[in-house]
């Protein structure tokens, strides 16, 4: 049995998941496995930043190329059954993977959705995770059917995120 099969979509099933954001300096689009080479690329050179996006965590550390396969299946098919949208970050040309953004249900009071964002690291001296956060910020606020959107570790402390309870509890 397919574990996809029986899950329960983020959004309803009347929201139209927008399938792009495009600026004059980047385009998100739905990450695939398609972009495994250049994504696996954009994360090995920004695998100590990429461990500051999610504190305590080792990704990605000792990440090979054939988990990064996985991974991106793994997000692919979330995306395509409405569970979760990682979305990637490339540059107009399309030539260079330059972040990943992955917006997430959450189970933390007060919130719906949950979301997570980086730069490559090469980016980040000329402050491109600054206005991808800014820019993703907005969308969501303006496209996206959420009340309540957190972005840990920007809009609020790790500690403070942390101790939020969980609605399942």
């Amino acid at each position: 049995m397919n574990v996809f099969t029986h899950a329960i979509p983020f959004v309803s099933a009347d929201f139209i998941v927008p399938e792009k954001l495009e600026t004059q300096e980047f385009r998100l689009r739905m990450l695939t496995i398609n972009d495994v080479v250049k994504d696996y690329d954009a994360v090995m050179s920004s695998v100590e930043h990429c461990k500051t996006i999610w504190p305590d965590g080792k990704w990605p550390e000792g990440l090979t190329l054939e988990q990064n396969l996985i991974d991106l299946g793994w997000h692919q098919k979330e995306f395509q059954t409405r569970q979760s949208f990682a979305y990637t970050v490339v540059n107009s040309s399309e030539s260079m993977i330059i972040g990943c953004v992955y917006i997430e249900p959450t189970c933390r009071h007060g919130y719906d959705a949950v979301v997570y964002l980086w730069a490559r690291q090469s980016e980040l001296a000329g402050g491109l995770e600054g206005r991808l956060h800014t820019i993703v910020k907005d969308w969501i606020a303006e496209e996206w059917p959420f009340k309540s959107v957190a972005f840990p570790g920007r809009d609020i402390a790790w500690e403070t995120w942390r101790a939020i309870p969980d609605k399942r509890r």
